[in-house]
């Protein structure tokens, strides 16, 4: 069983979800934001993905569930179980790992181009990763290399885009999973704050959604394929 944590209603597991069942590879959603409990026993879980959210992963006296979070993946880890973090998954990833959690050096909101380290390039979880082709991002935070970490890709904007550490865990600062549907939704939830009078770099981002849709859900089934070949290695 892999186990997929949400956060919020609007930020759910997207074309992760889709892949995983065009795959019969069954899996669990959680919903920490409705009071769902994670699991004390880990032997039934083949691996982990915990999505995004706008919280902040030292929001503690505000979402009570991080605390049990950050022990659940430091549980994860000692475990060796294969983890994905995606955005706020990859802040809490960090943080679980010791390492802290800072404000990025450029706001990322929109499609932007990420590229590996040499580490990443011979990395098996980013087989098949162009660089050339930008991916979705909506974050303002970024985390730092823990001390068992490894930094396995880069931007201009933000330093720190894609994190390994220990044996199979990964942490990616930008989103693999959005659809048409997600944008939209985010764009409603969240502009107002992250975007204030932006309305055109709003409806920028969600045209070149379907400029970018083809080469964008081709990388993403990449990294899923990627993801699960390195869970059933396990």
């Amino acid at each position: 069983m892999i186990l997929i944590i949400k956060h919020i209603d609007i930020e759910g597991p997207g074309t992760l979800g889709d892949f995983l069942k065009s795959h019969n590879e069954p899996f669990r959603i959680i919903e920490l934001g409705v009071g769902e409990s994670l699991p004390q026993d880990l032997k039934d879980v083949k691996g982990v993905v915990v999505l995004g959210g706008p919280m902040n992963v030292d929001e503690e006296n505000k979402y009570a569930f991080l605390g049990s979070e950050i022990k659940f993946i430091q549980a994860v880890l000692d475990a060796e179980i294969p983890f994905l973090g995606i955005c706020l998954g990859s802040q809490l990833l960090s943080k679980a790992a010791g390492a802290r959690v800072v404000k990025s050096p450029v706001k990322e909101i929109g499609w932007y181009h990420v590229q590996l380290t040499d580490a990443g390039k011979k990395d098996p979880f980013f087989k098949g990763f162009q660089e050339n082709n930008p991916i979705y991002h909506w974050h303002g935070d970024m985390f730092q290399i823990p001390v068992k970490g490894e930094l396995l890709a880069t931007a201009t904007g933000c330093p720190h885009q894609a994190l390994k550490v220990g044996k199979n865990a990964y942490g990616i600062q930008f989103h693999i999973e959005v659809t048409d549907k997600s944008i939209k939704e985010w764009c409603e939830e969240y502009c107002e704050n992250d975007l204030p009078g932006r309305l055109d770099h709003a409806q920028g981002m969600m045209e070149d959604y379907w400029k970018y849709k083809e080469k964008f859900d081709t990388q993403a089934q990449a990294l899923y394929k990627n993801f699960l070949n390195i869970i059933n290695l396990c």
